[in-house]
């Protein structure tokens, strides 16, 4: 994580990478789609929000590299619907601030993975266009955390967001993270049914025997 946030810091100007919590989240909302997003497709915007080509002589394949693997642990843990650790750290405060010592918010803690993923709905809206109202509660959960004037034309959301209780901590706002994103692999990325066991067919006895008069 150390060496994937320093190549980060060194993409060039004027590119605007993501930081390394909203990767986080972008790889979520990216892999959360109902069909597989090729890698050149989502890789440009990892290098710059506005997914705006690389200057020459960049070589970004080490940065990359360290993306993938990420992408394939997130991937594995979904398609396994198992808990993973969402990269959110901790607000860091300087010294004299007097809010220094006071508990941070919950939403302030989660904002930037919650930006990345929403970064990637905007630029791969299909996870989007699923049953609306499958979607709802988890959104709901995921989206509280922005403001609320970027979630335009989003009235049903905005209802929903209403109904539900802000978490009460870190710990309850990250777990509400992997509890959301699981939800949504339900809609977007079904497991697929085992198949019921076949029932064997009737035994039969052995076959009549010819008798002799």
């Amino acid at each position: 994580m150390a060496q994937l946030e320093q190549l980060l810091d060194r993409v060039p100007a004027p590119l605007e990478p993501l930081d390394i919590g909203m990767l986080d989240g972008y790889l979520v909302g990216v892999l959360l789609q109902p069909k597989a997003v090729q890698a050149f497709q989502w890789t440009r915007y990892v290098l710059d929000s506005e997914g705006r080509p690389l200057p020459e002589g960049f070589d970004s394949r080490p940065l990359l590299t360290l993306v993938k693997r990420r992408y394939q642990e997130l991937n594995q843990a979904i398609t396994q619907r198992q808990w993973f650790d969402p990269w959110v750290f901790e607000l860091a405060f300087d010294e004299d601030d007097e809010e220094a010592d006071e508990d941070p918010n919950p939403s302030e803690l989660v904002f930037s993975w919650v930006a990345g993923f929403a970064l990637a709905t905007d630029v791969f809206p299909d996870l989007l266009r699923e049953d609306a109202a499958d979607l709802l509660e988890p959104l709901a959960s995921l989206f509280m955390h922005l403001d609320p004037e970027d979630l335009e034309d989003a009235d049903d959301l905005l209802e929903e967001i209403e109904t539900l209780e802000p978490p009460k901590d870190a710990s309850e706002a990250v777990e509400s993270l992997v509890v959301a994103t699981l939800m949504l692999a339900d809609v977007s990325r079904p497991q697929p049914k085992t198949a019921a066991p076949q029932r064997p067919p009737a035994r039969r006895g052995p076959p009549p025997r010819n008798r002799t008069r």
